[in-house]
């Protein structure tokens, strides 16, 4: 069933009033009917309303509210990656598959060897459109909010910001010993915030990485094999989901679209 995200002052009593682009795609995209059925969602007050499209008019689509339920989407854990700039639409990808995995904001950061320089106009573009991406694939993984995607920032700011985090990890391929990295991850509980740090295709410099562990940052390694950076923090990322659930939702299932 489709999901939408709504502002709180589109729900009024027992009726919904849907508008904008979502108001086109249902209308024009997906061909919906009076009578029809839909998920809402603002994003904001922790529930979920489950709707009856009464009336599609030029300008809005009316939605009747058949019931209310508590979203449970979300993981007990506020997860922050900081996804240093790769190269070419890497990011948009990176984006989408972090938001279905559970990330509560995703942070790009500028680092020493990253290749992308965004500044301006250019930059206030990108995030725009990564927005976008983290609203649809929200909707897609019926996320109960739609993460951040927030300005470019330095390495040294996105340092500054993850240390006020209860656990701050940093994958680097110069570390080492897979037992204590295990022994960290499973010791990670739900409630606590957690922040991931990424470098870039070039990889982080020690200088950095000196700076994050000066910042509480635990480097850790991820295996034996050198991951890309597209794929370092989905790695991470899928495991933190999987722990998290299971510790603070035993009885949840995963399912797939």
């Amino acid at each position: 069933m489709h999901h939408f995200f709504v502002a709180p002052d589109q729900i009024c009593g027992d009726h919904v009033c849907v508008e904008g682009q979502d108001c086109v795609h249902i209308r024009q995209v997906l061909r919906m009917k009076p009578g029809e059925e839909l998920y809402v969602k603002t994003g904001s007050d922790g529930k979920e309303y489950r709707c009856r499209i009464s009336e599609i008019l030029p300008e809005r689509i009316d939605l009747e509210i058949l019931w209310v339920e508590d979203a449970k989407a979300e993981l007990p854990s506020e997860i922050r990656l900081y996804q240093c700039l790769p190269k070419s639409d890497k990011m948009e990808w990176i984006i989408q598959k972090a938001v279905e995995l559970g990330a509560s904001q995703i942070i790009p950061v500028s680092s020493a060897r990253s290749i992308v320089r965004l500044e301006g106009g250019k930059a206030a573009n990108k995030v725009r459109r990564w927005n976008a991406i983290s609203e649809s694939a929200a909707k897609q993984s019926r996320r109960d909010r739609i993460p951040e995607v927030r300005e470019v920032c330095s390495f040294k700011d996105a340092v500054k910001d993850a240390a006020g985090l209860d656990v701050f990890l940093v994958p680097y391929e110069l570390a080492e010993d897979i037992d204590h990295t295990r022994t960290l991850l499973s010791g990670i509980r739900p409630g606590q915030s957690v922040g991931i740090l990424i470098g870039p295709e070039g990889g982080l410099e020690k200088e950095e990485v000196d700076l994050a562990r000066a910042s509480g940052a635990f480097p850790i390694t991820l295996g034996r094999r050198i991951l890309r950076t597209e794929t370092a923090g989905l790695a991470l990322l899928s495991f933190l989901m999987i722990t998290l659930e299971s510790a603070g939702n035993p009885e949840d299932n995963i399912s797939q679209e």
